[in-house]
């Protein structure tokens, strides 16, 4: 299997940087994605270089701005055929994608350089989440960072940790990777796989 994986991009810097090694080992051309929080439209373009023509991506966000943003990415890079801009919230997956996907990439929290006051909750977070397992494809991938340091992030992320060590290990595999040389809030990342 050829991926997108090199040792010039497998940076470890932060769970971001993890979530996107992930992404670059797990997703192939053809796949179907979703990008569940787009923001600023950066994992939203890995996946569709990623998946390739053959494949697609959806991205959800209800600001308009990271809309535009994700949208401007894309195009800049003659990838806007690739994705799918919905202009929802991650809770309303199921509405949109009907497909099993191989991946699902959260990046929870606000958008990096955007209104913090606008935040993922717990509220529509774990409905996102149930969505999400449904829709994984066996080895599917559920990637999802955290922000426990932010006001809310705290309760969304113990949600999210106390959500995932209830699943069923002979249907999931759920891993907590983190950076130990951080902050006691410091983000960290979750990746699920669907057994075989």
């Amino acid at each position: 299997m050829t991926t997108g994986l090199s040792l010039d991009n497998a940076l470890l810097r932060g769970p971001t940087h993890m979530a996107r090694t992930f992404i670059r080992l797990f997703v192939r051309p053809g796949d179907h994605v979703v990008d569940a929080t787009c923001g600023n439209g950066r994992d939203t373009l890995l996946l569709a270089e990623l998946a390739g023509p053959s494949g697609r991506v959806w991205a959800f966000d209800i600001q308009d701005e990271a809309l535009r943003a994700t949208a401007e990415r894309l195009e800049k890079s003659g990838l806007s055929s690739r994705a799918e801009l919905i202009a929802a919230g991650h809770e309303r997956m199921a509405d949109y994608v009907s497909k099993p996907v191989r991946m699902v990439v959260f990046n929870l929290g606000y958008c990096p350089g955007g209104n913090r006051t606008i935040i993922t909750t717990s509220d529509t977070t774990m409905p996102a989440l149930e969505q999400a397992l449904r829709l994984l494809m066996p080895e599917g991938i559920l990637a999802i960072t955290v922000y426990p340091g932010h006001p809310g992030g705290l309760e969304e992320s113990a949600a999210v940790s106390d959500w995932l060590s209830g699943l069923d290990q002979r249907l999931f595999h759920a891993w907590r990777m983190e950076q130990i040389n951080t902050g006691v809030n410091a983000p960290y990342f979750f990746m699920i796989q669907r057994a075989a």
